[in-house]
């Protein structure tokens, strides 16, 4: 029950605050979901019921999935493409990071060799999702924008790996280079075959259901949704990485999802619907989450002055993480100076890494390392959020904001809806059917008050049901007006560049409006 308690109320927090950031567009919906977890702890009987974190359930039920669905936008041929820069940023750049971030703990905290490795071990894996958070409004570079992505998505595994290894050596006091190397090659490399086999025995499955009798909506969707979970906790069961086995299904669903649309379209499509919706509810909660787990840590800790001691750490940290990364983007990489920065800023921090520092709570780490580590892990995301927060400012060009991209779609939307209502005033249509589909266009144009609705509602319940003529002739006028709408957004899109994908948003709204209706009823013969 407190599990079921504790999940409603993050899910909850995660609603308010996509609502909120539609109220304050101008700040990332990350951020507001960070103040809202932060208000759950001070609100005794929200707090209070919010269940301990637990890294494995937090990885293998919210990260583990968001991670096969950002795989999924990918596709596997660019991912080809990018290998060698992947294996470069992953493995060769997590190592370089780990290994000064390390020595430069030890040399300035005084902390031991071990424990300093762990820490650096625990702030080598980027976040895609927080990334996200310190571009807001701004444009990113297609070329560092794709080396961050395909960084975030793979070196994951390699900071657990990393932080594996240094655990050992903090427990046993000497590090086994032999058996790290080994379960490197096998997490990582029995991940990558786990992931690509299992994902496309289920891709086949799915398929063979598609095209035989047995086929169902909502089964198939489940099947598809529970993907990850299944395969993330199946991949750690025989000891691979779950993290890459999930990223590598991913992919292999991108190549099915481009040669499988059309073969059943409302499936296709009420899963891209489920993906949006369950990644950015898991977005969300991942900020939630650590924005709650941030006071929880901060509140806890009385400040004295070793206080200085895990601020120091987090700042170094930070500071060689980003100074390795800008000299690899330069030397490696081939960067030029502003891209350098680019790729060395955009190596934000978050949720996984708070992740990982948790995981020590099941190792025999003394409670004071403990704090140590979560402490300043905690001050090396803050610092991977704020800094390019305001450098980006100055490094980004600003892309289309909602704001003038909201003013200039409704001016398209407005025409487009008087072109369609137009279109059927010229139609000779009874009274009833024509005010019926004149007043679901206006209501396209997101004018239509509540009182007109209520009006509108009264006019159902007090009226029979339009007879099997009349609904032919209303879908026959919907079906006219909705050309006329699609012609006006094809003109449109060719002009209107800059705002090309949020024409194309409408192009798509009016397609599924057109699939409501047009239906099997309206052809019933009267009675």
């Amino acid at each position: 029950m407190s599990l079921m308690v504790s999940t409603f109320i993050l899910i909850l927090a995660s609603v308010v605050s996509i609502f909120l950031a539609q109220v304050f567009s101008k700040i990332s919906v990350n951020y507001i979901s960070m103040i809202i977890g932060a208000l759950i702890f001070f609100i005794p009987i929200m707090g209070k019921n919010v269940m301990t974190f637990n890294s494995d359930i937090f990885i293998g039920l919210i990260v583990a999935p968001l991670l096969f669905f950002e795989g999924q936008a990918t596709r596997l041929n660019a991912v080809g493409k990018e290998l060698k820069h992947i294996i470069q940023t992953t493995v060769f750049l997590v190592v370089i990071c780990m290994i000064l971030a390390g020595f430069g703990v030890w040399e300035i905290a005084g902390v031991s060799l071990p424990l300093a490795f762990i820490l650096a071990a625990i702030s080598t894996p980027t976040d895609a999702t927080a990334m996200e958070s310190v571009t807001n409004g701004l444009k990113m570079p297609k070329n560092e924008g794709t080396f961050l992505k395909m960084e975030s998505l793979f070196n994951d595994a390699s900071g657990i790996i990393l932080l594996n290894m240094a655990i050992l050596w903090y427990i046993n006091g000497y590090i086994n280079y032999g058996e790290t190397l080994e379960d490197f090659f096998i997490s990582a490399g029995g991940g990558v075959l786990f992931g690509f086999a299992a994902a496309w025995i289920m891709v086949l499955f799915r398929q063979i259901l598609l095209r035989s009798s047995y086929n169902s909506l909502n089964a198939q969707s489940l099947i598809y949704i529970l993907t990850p979970f299944v395969l993330y906790y199946a991949a750690e069961e025989i000891h691979v990485s779950g993290i890459i086995a999930v990223v590598c299904a991913g992919l292999v669903h991108n190549a099915e999802a481009q040669r499988s649309r059309l073969i059943n379209a409302p499936q296709v499509h009420l899963g891209f619907d489920l993906v949006s919706m369950i990644t950015e509810i898991f977005n969300s909660t991942v900020f939630v989450i650590l924005g709650y787990m941030f006071t929880k840590i901060i509140s806890e800790e009385k400040f004295t002055n070793a206080s200085l001691t895990w601020i120091m750490i987090g700042l170094t940290l930070y500071l060689v993480n980003v100074l390795a990364r800008y000299l690899y983007g330069r030397l490696r990489l081939d960067f030029n100076n502003k891209s350098s920065w680019i790729f060395a800023l955009g190596g934000v921090h978050g949720a996984v890494t708070l992740a990982l520092a948790y995981t020590l709570a099941e190792y025999h780490v003394t409670s004071a390392d403990f704090n140590l580590v979560l402490m300043s892990e905690s001050v090396l995301i803050i610092l991977s959020l704020i800094v390019p927060t305001i450098a980006f400012r100055f490094l980004l060009k600003k892309d289309v904001t909602d704001d003038d991209a909201e003013k200039e779609v409704d001016k398209i939307r407005v025409e487009m809806v008087h072109r369609a209502i137009d279109s059927v005033n010229k139609m000779y249509l009874p009274d009833n059917v024509k005010k019926s589909v004149i007043f679901d266009l206006m209501a396209q144009k997101q004018r239509t008050r509540t009182r007109d609705f209520v009006k509108a509602w009264v006019d159902v319940v007090r009226h029979p049901e339009f007879t099997g003529a009349e609904k032919e002739l209303e879908m026959r006028a919907f079906m006219n007006a909705f050309v006329q709408e699609r012609e006006y957004l094809d003109m449109i899109s060719q002009s209107e560049v800059k705002y090309q994908n949020y024409v194309f948003e409408l192009y798509n709204e009016i397609l599924l409006a057109e699939t409501l209706v047009i239906g099997p009823t309206v052809s019933e013969d009267e009675e």
